[in-house]
């Protein structure tokens, strides 16, 4: 039986040559600021968005937590859509380690609009937590990879300037959204105070991603990251895979993207399945399955029976993810089995 994940991009393995340039780093202890090759890695990043400073973090998570410790002050309100990552899979994390509460905006595909932040903004009342920070996410999870348009992104960066509001950017997927639209990380990163990149998921490195900003904010962040175990002593090795994953698999980013385009068509034609197609910007595919047919669960597993491995996303919806080991053949083999199992 062929198996075909399309659980997460996350499940990217290192390809060789990858693996040969993780061997050939240069590394040294990075907690005295003496790896070479993470200090390169750290440097560009720096560059390509733009920052200031950038900070190496085990994983998209740790990224954004030290950043949300960095910007704010126990007690404080953040705001976020209610689909966000920072919401629903990082463990509570903001009220565990900064100590401030998230305010839930309902987003479409993720997105919310300035006018939608600016409401939500507390009044200067001692009976309300005060708003210390917004966040948004580019491409967003949930959104099924949706990509935040550019035009809204700058209203909302506006608005936090006049607010005095730092704006943070969960960026994991970033690299998607910079490839669909011909829009350089820069230009996004630009109007953030904070971003986040993971180099785990499609690009294919094995662990690892990225805080940037201002250089008294990385400091902050530097101490976090500390504080939560976060030094990786010779981490040269994991930022050679980093930088091996920009050069190498960035570019066939658009390829992932073309084969999830292709899943949800061929999705779409079965009777019982829907995808909104429009919404597919990027390598995820959400599709939903009529009250009527069968539930999102009782599918799940009968596919994975047939070696289409996959995700719940909801009662009545899964959710797919194309990455560098899916080629052309894996996707029409996924269509014809979701066809089989729901049709028989």
């Amino acid at each position: 039986m062929k198996t075909v994940d399309l659980r997460s991009d996350t499940l990217t393995r290192p390809t060789e040559k990858m693996r040969a340039a993780m061997s050939r780093a240069e590394v040294g202890d990075d907690v005295f600021n003496e790896d070479p090759t993470l200090n390169r890695l750290q440097d560009y990043i720096a560059e390509l968005t733009g920052m200031e400073k950038a900070l190496f973090v085990t994983s998209g998570t740790q990224g954004n937590q030290i950043c949300i410790n960095a910007h704010t002050q126990p007690g404080q309100e953040v705001i976020v859509d209610k689909n966000s990552h920072i919401f629903n899979y990082e463990s509570g994390s903001p009220a565990m380690l900064a100590g401030v509460q998230l305010h839930c905006l309902d987003g479409t595909n993720g997105i919310v609009s300035k006018d939608e932040v600016a409401a939500a903004v507390r009044p200067a009342d001692d009976h309300y937590p005060q708003t210390g920070l917004v966040c948004l996410e580019n491409t967003h999870n949930r959104g099924g990879g949706f990509i935040y348009p550019l035009e809204e992104i700058e209203q909302i960066a506006e608005f936090c300037r006049t607010a005095g509001l730092p704006l943070h950017l969960d960026g994991a997927r970033l690299w998607n959204a910079s490839v669909a639209t011909g829009i350089s990380i820069k230009t996004y990163c630009e109007l953030f105070d904070s971003v986040s990149l993971c180099f785990s998921k499609g690009l294919g490195a094995p662990v690892g991603s990225v805080v940037a900003g201002k250089a008294d904010f990385i400091q902050r962040t530097h101490f976090y990251r500390k504080a939560y175990g976060g030094g990786v002593r010779q981490g040269g090795i994991l930022a050679a895979a980093a930088l091996h994953a920009i050069e190498h698999h960035l570019p066939l980013l658009s390829e992932d993207h073309r084969r999830a385009k292709s899943l949800a068509a061929g999705i779409n034609e079965i009777p019982g399945l829907s995808v909104d197609l429009p919404a597919v910007h990027t390598n995820i595919v959400l599709f939903d399955i009529d009250d009527a047919l069968m539930t999102a669960a009782s599918l799940s597993g009968k596919l994975a029976e047939e070696g289409i491995l996959q995700f719940p996303f909801g009662p009545q919806r899964i959710r797919l993810v194309t990455h560098l080991e899916i080629a052309d053949d894996a996707v029409d083999h996924a269509i014809n089995v979701i066809k089989k199992v729901v049709l028989s």
